[in-house]
């Protein structure tokens, strides 16, 4: 177990043990250290996102198969490079996705598949939710037990400050925003059901609107994606919407359907026969249309169920069979290189940027 933090080492390792029938794990502050350890087959990446990419890496290099959480990576290149080492290394690797291992996924992918919602134009993708402000605090000394350095890793250097420790989500130094965070789980969810790879054009526009404190990244966003195939995809996020409900364990594991005009992550594929709601993480979908007398009407549904463990256990099967995962390396990069996108088109004043799908590259210099 590894953590920059040797108080949660102390505090974890313990009820670890208690899973394994007293087997206590040994812990490492640098996880540099696992790696030179032969008998570890595998590793978790769950990390802060600016450390994604280089424990990814360096695993792959030490014969370690890897799982890594959301977001993959701090920007594109570093999600190319990814995707090299796991294949020069042949190291499988899951990225955190989990939609991708929900049976109710699936088989809305075979829905629109076998061209029951008709030609598909316009696809939604909905990231709704409240994450406030926050103030800068001043720099502080070290606390002790805690390895501020190795924390902050591959970032630039900084003393410590507990703002940057607690609030990483939201600046640009170690993250990318919740457009590619949060809203990464259901535009790779929309690939999923939908089959959309690289878009040939990428608009996006939005704000830190809130801006009595620290945070960098937008808390209003649209991500505006056009594909070959005569399809339009958008993302939107907002984070000041405590009114707008992410699908909890109540929905997740029952069911029973979210309530779809408030879903903060939903997605709305529009079809020329009808509409398919979807919801992330269980939230299960239906399909609605209208008939002649102005009545909506559901006409297919499916519940859902939440795919966590379902997802742990294909990365278990896929380290003993060497095959693929659900969400494997390059799938996991085409998702978030799109939301890379996003994010470069905003940073430089909302231009649109034409993608080279070949290269991945963007046209533009700035």
């Amino acid at each position: 177990v590894c953590d920059v933090d040797r108080r949660m080492l102390e505090k974890h390792t313990p009820r670890i043990a208690e899973c394994q029938s007293g087997q206590v794990p040994r812990g490492e502050q640098d996880f540099r250290r696992m790696l030179e350890d032969d008998s570890i087959d595998a590793m978790i990446v769950a990390t802060p996102t600016h450390w994604h990419a280089l424990a990814t890496i360096w695993g792959c290099q030490a014969g370690k198969d890897v799982y890594v959480e959301k977001p993959l990576c701090h920007n594109a290149w570093e999600g190319q490079q990814m995707v090299k080492a796991a294949r020069k290394y042949h190291r499988v690797v899951q990225v955190g996705t989990q939609n991708r291992s929900a049976e109710y996924n699936r088989a809305a992918r075979r829905y629109l598949a076998d061209g029951r919602l008709g030609k598909v134009h316009f696809v939604r993708v909905l990231n709704q939710k409240l994450w406030n402000n926050f103030p800068m605090q001043p720099d502080e000394p070290t606390p002790n037990g805690f390895d501020w350095d190795m924390w902050n890793g591959p970032a630039p250097e900084h003393s410590y400050n507990p703002t940057l420790r607690h609030h990483w989500h939201h600046l640009w130094r170690y993250c990318i925003g919740d457009l590619g965070n949060d809203g990464a789980h259901q535009f790779d969810q929309a690939r999923m059901i939908v089959g959309f790879e690289l878009p040939r054009q990428v608009y996006c526009s939005g704000g830190r609107f809130n801006t009595q404190g620290a945070a960098e990244t937008p808390d209003t966003q649209i991500a505006t994606f056009t594909y070959e195939n005569d399809l339009v995809v958008s993302l939107e996020l907002t984070l000041y919407t405590p009114y707008m409900l992410k699908i909890d364990g109540a929905v997740r594991d029952s069911d029973m359907f979210p309530y779809w005009p408030q879903t903060a992550t939903r997605i709305d594929i529009f079809g020329d026969r009808g509409v398919m709601r979807v919801g992330r993480m269980g939230g299960g979908w239906q399909v609605f249309v209208r008939t002649k007398d102005r009545k909506p009407v559901v006409t297919e549904q499916m519940y859902g169920r939440f795919p966590d463990a379902a997802h742990q256990q294909n990365f278990i099967d896929c380290v003993r069979n060497r095959q693929q995962t659900n969400a494997d390396i390059a799938t996991g990069h085409r998702s978030h290189l799109t939301l890379h996108y996003a994010t470069m088109s905003y940073r430089a004043g909302g231009k649109t940027l034409n993608v080279d799908s070949t290269t991945e590259h963007v046209d533009d210099s700035e």
